[in-house]
């Protein structure tokens, strides 16, 4: 309890964020790990008691949940508040309930059990991100109490399924209950603003502004079925292992989007080194990557198109050469680089192997110059004294990918003060996650600044009539 007393006395706290919203955000983050929200892939998982205990916590504080369904169990709760400025956009915080698997013979403490440890909260969803939705739940209660309202409408969306295919979760909202978003003009989650330790004392955050496409893949060989005892030319296995050692191999050219540049420009500065110029070469991009140190691993991943080989399947006998041979490829698409992705696949696959999407979605790029992106750079410099926000995109994807096709802006933003060697990346879908509680008092409090700035909405949209929809699912 001293080290909560001593995280509200903290100098700048603004009246309205009690030290009651310092204790919520860590019991949320506890309780909502202890609720097993797995999600196994291929529709296997439930949301609904995280989803409940979400709508709860919001009804409480009088902000009207709605839960949706698009099948029993895989349950979505969207809730509106008013901001005082009607004309201006709104803006979406959405963070997903569900987690990866966890093996609990391989963690340190049961990953679902949410123990709390020597100021640290353990178990799965811990980073990823459930962290999140307890620091959103206990900022608006904290608003609630104290009659705070935001300049512009937030509309919050706690959502199913991001693990997977988003089908029961954020691509459902997006299908069928879209009015819910009217007025949306950006949007925050996961994934930016956690402190990135990049040696001699720099204290990096990188707010993304972007993300890699998803093109899961799904490649086919086909050749002549026969005895394993006998030369064959149409060997499927061999015309797979072929085409999947090409892809492994191939090196994907730079092709740097707008985000990523500004992201090296900005990693260049504070390196003492000149950045990028408008022509630079492949080369020159490496060679700045590797005078960059720790925060390389920043930008590395986004500066090139890739395309990983994760799974193999032919076969059922030994002495059997199939006629068929399938694997799965776990490709990312940069901005105004998918035709060079397909182009490329097409090369790397030749005559005898088919690829075709198992899954796909866009990639995204978000302006660095907007009022949006400069309060929040504002908001953890202003936290963290001497630290310095950067651009950033995501390798991977988030929920942000499914709202765009509403119009709506995505920035990755859950600010999170960690120490030096408090790995953050690696406890994604790791072993043993675990987040700091002074981390999660650090994040209600960058948040408030954000939510509450003044003159951060984009263009103005049609505020809609407010739904009233009964707190309990209803189906698409």
């Amino acid at each position: 309890m001293a080290e909560l007393e001593e995280s509200t006395m903290t100098p700048g706290v603004p009246d309205h964020l009690d030290a009651r919203v310092f204790d919520e955000v860590v019991t949320a983050t506890s309780e909502l790990i202890r609720i097993d929200t797995t999600n196994r892939g291929g529709g296997e998982g439930s949301e609904r008691q995280a989803a409940e205990y979400v709508a709860a916590g919001l009804a409480e504080a009088g902000i009207e949940p709605t839960l949706l369904e698009k099948k029993p169990g895989r349950t979505n709760v969207v809730a509106r508040i008013e901001g005082t400025d009607p004309t201006a956009g709104a803006l979406l915080v959405h963070g997903h309930l569900d987690v990866v698997p966890a093996e609990p013979a391989d963690w340190s403490v049961h990953p679902f059990s949410g123990e709390i440890r020597d100021g640290v909260v353990w178990g799965r969803g811990a980073i990823d991100m459930k962290n999140a939705d307890a620091m959103v739940l206990s900022l608006v209660r904290a608003w609630a109490r104290a009659g705070v309202r935001p300049p512009r409408d937030i509309v919050l969306a706690f959502t199913a399924d991001e693990e997977d295919s988003a089908e029961f979760g954020s691509d459902h909202l997006v299908k069928q209950h879209a009015e819910l978003f009217e007025g949306c003009t950006e949007g925050i989650s996961e994934s930016g603003a956690f402190t990135f330790h990049a040696g001699d004392g720099l204290r990096l955050y990188p707010v993304s502004a972007g993300e890699r496409g998803t093109a899961w893949l799904k490649l086919t060989a086909h050749g002549r079925a026969g005895h394993g005892s006998k030369t064959n030319r149409a060997n499927a296995v061999s015309r797979l292992a072929a085409a999947v050692h090409r892809i492994g191999e191939h090196e994907w050219p730079v092709r740097l989007t707008h985000t990523a540049r500004a992201a090296l420009t900005r990693l260049a500065e504070l390196h003492g080194l000149d950045g990028p110029g408008p022509g630079v070469t492949d080369a020159e991009v490496d060679a700045l990557l590797a005078k960059l140190g720790p925060a390389a691993a920043l930008i590395e991943p986004t500066v090139r198109n890739s395309a990983n080989p994760t799974m193999l399947d032919a076969g059922y006998k030994i002495n059997v050469i199939p006629g068929t041979a399938t694997a799965r490829v776990d490709g990312r698409m940069l901005p105004d680089a998918e035709e060079e992705f397909h182009t490329t696949l097409d090369r790397l696959t030749g005559p005898d192997v088919e690829w075709e999407f198992q899954h796909r979605e866009v990639p995204l790029q978000a302006p660095v110059d907007s009022p949006l992106f400069a309060a929040m750079c504002e908001a953890l410099e202003h936290h963290d004294p001497g630290a310095h926000a950067v651009p950033y995109c995501l390798s991977g994807g988030t929920d942000a990918k499914q709202f765009s096709r509403l119009g709506i802006v995505g920035y990755g933003f859950t600010p999170l003060k960690l120490p030096e060697g408090f790995d953050y990346q690696a406890l994604f879908h790791g072993v043993d996650e675990r987040v700091p509680v002074e981390a999660l008092h650090f994040g209600v409090r960058v948040l408030d600044r954000v939510l509450l700035a003044e003159g951060t909405s984009g263009p103005s949209r049609p505020r809609p009539a407010l739904h009233h929809d009964l707190p309990a699912p209803s189906g698409g």
